[in-house]
């Protein structure tokens, strides 16, 4: 697929990120993903910058992105010696991203942060310039200031394949919910999808 792109087969720089799905009777590990308000499991991905899934790990939704991902570096830094740069969202900033950087020699880029935004608050009706006497009793709501649109937040474009893929896989009736008991048959079934999407475009070229 690669070859055909007119891209080198071994990947430079690839993107990152999960996707919270539910499961279902059939049992196995599971739990609640408090941002995304899903109770089940989670699809970590790495791809390519066309898209290809380079690794798939799939665990319980409870762990956050940042702390998971040594768990989908296991063996690409062999299987995948040309590839330096990530792609992430702000889910890996800090930790993750500092242990990506030190442990891999790797680079992460984030997306920045939009300008604007942050909370409201009350504060003192009065000015402090003026004497104790003339302050008057009251307080005053200051709504928060207006965010950026998202059309001019610098998005890179390139952190969006792995959103695509995960609707790439979507359109598999196995891969709408999690129905596998174990967490590496889940994985498998997204290697499956995926050869299948390849098969199917090389079949048309």
């Amino acid at each position: 697929m690669r070859r055909r792109a007119g891209r080198d087969p071994q990947p430079a720089a690839g993107a990152v990120d999960t996707q919270s799905v539910k499961t279902t009777a059939v049992g196995g590990p599971r739990s609640w993903d408090g941002h995304k308000r899903v109770k089940g499991r989670k699809r970590h991905l790495l791809v390519d910058t066309e898209g290809l899934v380079l690794r798939a790990v799939v665990h319980g939704a409870a762990l956050n992105d940042g702390t998971a991902l040594p768990l989908l570096r296991a063996g690409a830094p062999a299987a995948f010696p040309r590839l330096r740069h990530l792609w992430a969202d702000r889910g890996y900033a800090g930790r993750a991203k500092a242990w990506v950087e030190r442990e891999l020699g790797w680079t992460v880029e984030l997306p920045a942060r939009r300008a604007g935004g942050g909370r409201g608050g009350w504060v003192p009706a009065w000015t402090p310039d003026r004497p104790p006497a003339e302050r008057r009793a009251g307080w005053a709501w200051v709504p928060p200031a207006p965010r950026e649109p998202w059309a001019l937040a610098h998005l890179r474009p390139q952190r969006w394949v792995v959103e695509r893929t995960c609707a790439w896989l979507g359109h598999s009736r196995r891969l709408a919910k999690d129905y596998e008991r174990s967490p590496h048959s889940s994985a498998a079934v997204i290697y499956a999808a995926s050869i299948r999407l390849c098969a199917r475009r090389l079949a048309r070229s």
